[in-house]
């Protein structure tokens, strides 16, 4: 049978994607859930694997009873056939081209492409009417002495070890950078079994003195903090404030980290350096949107994050986005903008004017969320200097193997002046992560603002699947 309800493609099974696809299957819109995991949740609901049989998988989490309602209502919806769930898809291409109705009139028309399977090697397709972009952030990574020594992981990784595999990469840990991050992964560590010897965090806790309005409006989020902070005590963890790690030691596997304090310019307190033993290091310094897809659809960009109206839509018309995707914000702050989006999404879907007092609780929080957030983003900043940190022999591009003193003689040498230039004269950015992983490094040592990459794909693609998309268009579309 021919289902001719409106077709709405979301991209990214995280709080946002989940948020959306419940909200719109309610309203009438057929959905397609489309996510490269093998299980709805993304990073935040991240589930132990099936085969460990986990007792208490609710222990690792927040929000549990959220993820219950959204994990339920999605099993409703794809039983009922309002949703289909996509699996292990990797998209790497969203097509937007406009079709003539009867009448003349255009509308919207997206080919969602993408790989299938952990091989990535074979192609998957999706029609849709419109789309959602929920496809998050990750981390960004900032190098210093020793960062590619095995045992140093970011503090994601750590986190989604624990959440996915119920393992830890070793005994003795040291949690390292800025961000309100390193709390959930201190504690989690702390409480698997790892001596966490300190939580070691870049920001001057005097600064949150100064965004006392912005923290007031959000109790719970003060009393979150609180919790971790009375954690961190109950399992001995030294909270180091306004310090950074110098240098991580060992060659076969790490040994230990220098730790120093940073004065109020960020640079590190000479005398001030203290050395740990640890097997392990988990640091983190801050999330990135995750924006490819939406650059290759000519999405705005308001610097590193897309562009959204009151309704999240973008503005290339039947694209949709939330969650962190439009600025980095948290499990709460998806999930109201993903439940606006898939409101307004099935309104419009279904030919009607979408009235915003549906979802006004969602838009109230939305509003105080980006608010605090807002505030803490200019609490946790990495250290002013840190680029001081990076020697010339410590390799910033890891795919490509490019050193500090290799960018620096780019930019000092040979006038560099932006990532695009550097990554032409050096090949920093050119390797398999193109530039995601290395990108803020490199900007930060050529004194240049991050800039969006027009990236042709969202993820390297086989040349066959290539050859056979090209001749699926031509043979749909001849001349």
């Amino acid at each position: 049978m021919t289902d001719d309800r409106p077709h709405f493609a979301v991209i990214g099974a995280g709080p946002a994607g989940l948020a959306a696809t419940v909200a719109a299957a309610a309203h009438g819109v057929r959905v397609t859930l489309i996510d490269s995991a093998a299980r709805a949740g993304g990073q935040f609901y991240r589930q132990p694997a099936t085969e460990l049989n986990a007792g208490r998988p609710q222990a690792l989490h927040h929000q549990w009873r959220t993820w219950e309602r959204l994990r339920d209502a999605l099993a409703r919806d794809v039983e009922a056939g309002h949703v289909t769930h996509l699996t292990d898809h990797h998209v790497w291409l969203v097509e937007r081209r406009l079709k003539q109705q009867a009448g003349g009139a255009d509308r919207n028309a997206f080919t969602v492409h993408a790989l299938l399977g952990p091989a990535q090697d074979s192609p998957a397709e999706v029609r849709a009417d419109a789309v959602l972009l929920a496809t998050g952030g990750y981390e960004k990574i900032l190098p210093f002495p020793g960062w590619t020594v095995p045992g140093v992981l970011t503090a994601g990784g750590a986190q989604a070890m624990l959440k996915g595999n119920l393992a830890v990469s070793g005994r003795t840990a040291v949690v390292a950078g800025t961000g309100p991050l390193l709390l959930p992964v201190a504690t989690g560590l702390a409480a698997a079994g790892v001596e966490v010897d300190a939580l070691v965090e870049s920001a001057d806790p005097k600064a949150f003195v100064r965004r006392t309005r912005a923290l007031a409006a959000q109790p719970g989020k003060v009393a979150e903090g609180a919790q971790y902070a009375a954690q961190l005590l109950r399992h001995r963890v030294k909270l180091l404030t306004r310090h950074t790690v110098v240098e991580a030691h060992g060659d076969e596997r790490l040994e230990a980290v220098t730790v120093a304090a940073l004065d109020t310019d960020g640079r590190v307190r000479p005398g001030t350096e203290r050395r740990i033993a640890c097997d392990t290091l988990a640091v983190g310094h801050g999330m990135l949107p995750h924006t490819d897809l939406a650059e290759t659809l000519g999405c705005r960009l308001d610097g590193i994050d897309v562009h959204v109206d009151d309704e999240q839509r973008t503005d290339v018309p039947g694209v949709w986005a939330a969650g962190e995707t439009t600025g980095i914000g948290g499990a709460a702050l998806s999930l109201a903008e993903g439940h606006i989006a898939g409101r307004s999404a099935a309104a419009r879907l279904n030919g009607t004017e979408p009235d915003p007092r549906t979802w006004a609780p969602a838009a109230k929080s939305r509003t105080k969320l980006r608010e605090f957030f807002a505030a803490l983003d200019t609490v946790y900043a990495p250290p002013a200097r840190w680029t001081d940190l990076v020697t010339d022999d410590t390799v910033v591009c890891r795919c490509e193997e490019v050193t500090g003193g290799a960018i620096r003689e780019a930019v000092d040498g040979l006038g560099a002046g932006d990532v695009r230039t550097v990554k032409l004269l050096t090949r920093a950015g050119m390797g398999w992560c193109q530039g995601r992983m290395c990108g803020p490094a490199v900007a930060g040592l050529a004194g240049c603002q991050l800039a969006p990459s027009r990236r042709p794909f969202a993820r390297p693609v086989p040349l066959g699947v290539l050859a056979r998309a090209g001749e699926s268009e031509s043979a749909a579309e001849p001349d």
